[in-house]
């Protein structure tokens, strides 16, 4: 017996998805991200897009979300904590310098989201047991490291774009090699302290 063949839907198929809103919002950035703007984008009125997301701040968070969820952390491999310490700090600096106005939803524990929330829970798991450090150091480890990581970049860079650097180019500016031995240093730092914490 040959199974029935699919029959096509009538009518237009649903061109407004919650994903589709998510990377034009991320296309247009944060620091840039209106109502309208997506609206436009989508070729829809704004009107018509807030059935979709009910405000410019569940906009935000979207947005904001599929970023984060789209960061790939560096995994644990066979090497030091420190050493692992400094790839996650240069890994979430380059999250902050991809997107402008994101550092504001990554230092603020209310404006994470729970899929936020799981991904960094599941983070500090995962580096608990790869260096056997209790669960509570390595929430403190990584949360210290990132949220002065986070503050940090997300200065340095909205200053750079102010000078009218690229934020991404290939030669670092001052501030960006001041940034990188500055995070060095604090990495330093909490690895004493936590010898003190265990």
């Amino acid at each position: 017996m040959t199974p029935e063949p699919l029959r096509p839907r009538r009518g237009r198929p649903p061109s407004i998805t919650r994903e589709r809103i998510a990377a034009i919002g991320i296309e247009m950035g944060l620091s840039d991200l209106t109502f309208v703007g997506v609206a436009s984008r989508l070729g829809i009125s704004h009107k018509a897009l807030y059935k979709h997301v009910p405000s410019i701040e569940a906009l935000r968070v979207l947005v904001a979300e599929e970023m984060f969820g789209s960061w790939s952390l560096p995994p644990a491999d066979e090497e030091t904590l420190e050493a692992y310490l400094l790839r996650f700090s240069q890994s979430l600096r380059d999250l902050v310098r991809s997107h402008p106005g994101l550092a504001w939803f990554l230092v603020r524990q209310k404006a994470t989201t729970p899929a936020m929330m799981a991904k960094i829970y599941a983070h500090h798991e995962a580096v608990s047991s790869k260096y056997e450090i209790s669960l509570d150091n390595a929430r403190w480890l990584l949360s210290t490291i990132a949220l002065h990581c986070i503050a940090l970049a997300d200065t340095v860079f909205a200053i750079v774009r102010e000078e009218g650097g690229v934020p991404d180019q290939s030669e670092p500016s001052a501030l960006e090699i001041d940034f990188e031995l500055g995070m060095r240093a604090l990495i330093i730092g909490v690895m004493v302290m936590l010898e003190g914490r265990r």
